[in-house]
């Protein structure tokens, strides 16, 4: 104990006896075990991590910075699955995370943005949001600024010079979809534009969903010249869509997304999006959590927002002055 106590700098110590015990880890080249120190002190901090779709990208980046939160801090992480976004089911999975001893919970989108429906009171440990689409009342959160990054992205566009600019909206259960609405309406209204709603298709976040939104958008004769895909999975597919009707892209269309996935850089051109580290927003928030489960007088309910970046790809360019032919549309 009393060696423990000087490696990690516990309790007052005589200087004789520290001495003692510094000259004999010298001689002995002994080198704390620093694994074994946090299985040691996972015992008191488990925290419980529910994540659905793990080929999701961006969960996955979630998953690797909880883990290396958790490592960093010496706690343990349980993971549980949940099938469907059906209310009684993600109720019963975190009550079984909750029973498994987790002390507290990290929640990504959307069921942290569904505690009012799955009743939080139900929930006796701490909660913490990762990457909601907006603030989350009453529960701490870790994010970016999905409206302002939306605003910049928007005008990015519009300072390459075009002004019939798409948007493809998330899911609805996800608040994304109205922040970065928000955001594309903010820049667009700044700008003097006067919003077509025509131009405003919803999808579901999915490949599938950016495939049929892009055939409804560019099937059309007054089609725009640049679109806006909430995720970066939509976007590849408008690009895919682009492709096959024959236009060019940047040349005959501008297409963006959001999130920075890695299909972003196997897609041809590569997509200029909008970046978030999933995994520097779970470490942080995971790092948050266990600092108020070890100390419960960190009340602070307010959001902490993390920087995104726009990256500059090859998907962005100056709208063409003369449109290209449109090839057989896309059923």
């Amino acid at each position: 104990m009393t060696v423990s106590n000087i490696i990690n700098n516990r309790k007052r110590v005589l200087e004789s006896t520290r001495a003692a015990v510094m000259k004999a880890i010298d001689e002995l080249g002994y080198v704390p075990n620093f694994a074994a120190q946090a299985l040691a002190s996972a015992a008191s901090i488990r925290v419980g991590f529910l994540y659905h779709n793990i080929e999701n990208a961006f969960l996955s980046a979630l998953l690797v910075g909880a883990l290396s939160g958790t490592t960093r801090k010496g706690a343990q992480l349980l993971i549980r699955p949940y099938e469907t976004l059906d209310l009684d089911i993600i109720r019963n999975e975190l009550k079984a995370l909750i029973r498994s001893g987790a002390n507290g919970i990290l929640l990504g989108a959307p069921v942290c943005e569904m505690l009012d429906e799955l009743g939080r009171d139900a929930f006796d440990v701490p909660l913490m949001a990762m990457a909601p689409g907006a603030e989350v009342v009453g529960v701490p959160s870790v994010m970016i600024d999905n409206v302002a990054a939306a605003r910049e992205m928007t005008d990015h566009l519009l300072a390459m010079g075009h002004r019939r600019i798409a948007f493809i909206r998330a899911s609805p259960e996800h608040l994304v979809r109205a922040s970065r609405y928000e955001g594309y309406s903010d820049a667009l209204a700044a700008a003097g534009i006067v919003i077509d709603p025509t131009l405003v298709v919803d999808g579901t976040m999915t490949f599938e969903s950016g495939l049929a939104a892009a055939a409804i958008l560019l099937n059309r004769t007054d089609r725009p010249s640049a679109i806006f895909a909430s995720t970066d999975d939509m976007a590849a597919a408008v690009v895919s869509v682009a492709h096959r009707m024959g236009f060019r892209v940047p040349e005959d269309l501008s297409v963006v997304g959001f999130d920075d996935s890695p299909i972003a850089i196997k897609i041809w051109p590569t997509l200029t999006t909008v970046r978030q580290s999933g995994s520097a927003i779970a470490e942080r928030a995971t790092i948050e959590l266990i600092e108020r489960l070890r100390a419960p007088s960190i009340r602070s309910l307010d959001p902490i927002y993390l920087p995104h970046q726009l990256v500059h790809r090859g998907s962005v360019a100056a709208p063409s002055a003369a449109r290209s032919r449109r090839i057989a549309p896309v059923r």
